[in-house]
């Protein structure tokens, strides 16, 4: 049996993407944002957040209700971390 099957099956370019790659461009493109700060932080993330709209729209159709809104809360959260790294709120 083998338990290593892609999430949602196909044949687009993200197939043959291995899922710790992914994962580390993610968390490279994140660490990076909220440590270089500022408008480039900002930029950073929002890279970060279109990739992640971009994957959202392409897989809505076969994600749950509850999966959708976890998705969609991830995303208003890397959106407010990219306002306050543009605005400089202080965070202590």
């Amino acid at each position: 049996m083998n338990s290593k099957r892609p999430l949602l099956p196909g044949d687009g370019p993200l197939a043959r993407v291995r899922p710790v790659v992914a994962f580390l461009v993610v968390l490279g493109l994140f660490i990076t944002g909220v440590f270089v700060g500022g408008t480039v932080g900002a930029v950073l993330l929002g890279v970060l957040i279109l990739g992640a709209v971009a994957l959202l729209a392409a897989t809505w159709k076969v994600l749950s209700p509850a999966q959708r809104t976890l998705r969609v809360v991830v995303l208003l959260v890397l959106a407010v971390i990219a306002l306050e790294l543009v605005l400089k709120i202080p965070t202590r």
